[in-house]
């Protein structure tokens, strides 16, 4: 039976004490870190540390490389990916390549990355992120297309963004990438922004429902294909992503408390009884 986990996400916590942020992670409900590498080899150590003392797993992320020459770009992604694989991680959710990439030198990136999974037998999943090759629902369905293999980290609600609309008409292209997500960022985005407010007012109800159907449908695909696990990151990010107040720049929510809830409401959703529905 498929095990659905959640993990914290260290962004908007950079900077804080490893131990204190890892306890307060552990007394929160996670079983787990989502987080890239320090580039500072003790700070590695004492972020490993710190999670072994709170019995706590980490999924790695590599974000970092934004180069626009490709040559370069391709050579700092590689050393990022061998820096997160060093650590050892359960696996890693990959940023990759850029949007006006051509499809060829996108796909040169992601061989890279199969290549570098292959020899370390660390897992490399790729983002559907705004700026990267996934940025866009029909565009990723060249890439699914071409390459029977790749696997997604699923925030789908980049795709939303950029389509200004609830994807109605990608159904077959969601339908592939939900067959493919080996990962979830569960962030709640609308038609005109990655993250909505608030995921508690029932103004953003929509919204969230919107999501839920389709982490059910990721859940769902789990179960039926008899993965062991599959892992949750709740990952409402903090200001300027998170809307501000215009009169005083202030975040209209709280990120951590948002997460919180988040993973508290999937939690609930997807216990033993919803996924003995699933057949």
């Amino acid at each position: 039976m498929t095990t659905i986990r959640f993990f914290c996400t260290r962004w908007g916590a950079a900077g804080t004490d490893w131990y204190k942020w890892a306890a307060q992670v552990r007394t929160a409900g996670y079983e787990g870190v989502e987080t890239d590498v320090p580039v500072a080899r003790q700070e590695l150590r004492t972020m490993l540390d710190a999670l072994k003392a709170e019995g706590l797993q980490w999924v790695g992320q590599h974000w970092q490389t934004m180069d626009a020459d490709f040559s370069t770009h391709k050579t700092a992604y590689r050393e990022h990916l061998d820096d997160l694989i060093a650590a050892g991680p359960l696996y890693i959710n990959s940023h990759t390549g850029r949007d006006w990439f051509s499809l060829e030198q996108n796909e040169e990136l992601i061989n890279l990355a199969t290549e570098l999974s292959v020899q370390s037998g660390i897992a490399i999943y790729h983002e559907t992120h705004r700026g990267r090759f996934a940025f866009a629902a029909h565009v990723a369905a060249d890439y699914m297309e071409r390459l029977p293999d790749l696997r997604f980290t699923l925030d789908i609600s980049h795709w939303v963004t950029v389509a200004e609309f609830w994807l109605e008409d990608q159904s077959a292209t969601i339908a592939d990438a939900i067959e493919r997500t080996r990962h979830v960022h569960a962030r709640v985005g609308y038609t005109q922004g990655p993250q909505i407010a608030d995921p508690r007012s029932p103004v953003y109800g929509e919204a969230v429902a919107k999501h839920i159907h389709w982490w059910d449908r990721v859940v769902a695909a789990a179960v039926k294909s008899k993965r062991k696990e599959l892992i949750f990151v709740p990952e409402f990010g903090p200001a300027p992503y998170m809307p501000s107040n215009p009169k005083d720049g202030n975040p209209l929510a709280d990120q951590w408390n948002i997460n919180c809830y988040m993973m508290e409401l999937l939690k609930k959703r997807y216990n033993q009884p919803f996924l003995n529905t699933i057949s």
